[in-house]
């Protein structure tokens, strides 16, 4: 399970309601929540976040907050 995956389990986030809401195709959603090769797009992060009434920086932090700056 993904970082997104693991935040939207957490909060029993249902995700054909995501798709109904934010027009991404349920399966890449299952895709982003599963596959840790996909890549979560900035535009789909924001409508994720905005499809759950989550503020898009804290979805962000949550997912991306363990990435590391190189040299």
């Amino acid at each position: 399970m993904t970082k997104l995956g693991l935040f939207l389990s957490q909060r029993a986030i249902n995700r054909a309601a995501v798709s109904r809401k934010t027009g991404i195709r349920t399966n890449r959603l299952n895709e982003l929540s599963n596959n840790a090769d996909a890549k979560l797009r900035a535009d789909e992060l924001y409508l994720i976040a905005r499809a759950i009434s989550v503020n898009p920086c804290e979805l962000l932090e949550f997912v991306c907050g363990g990435v590391e700056m190189m040299g």
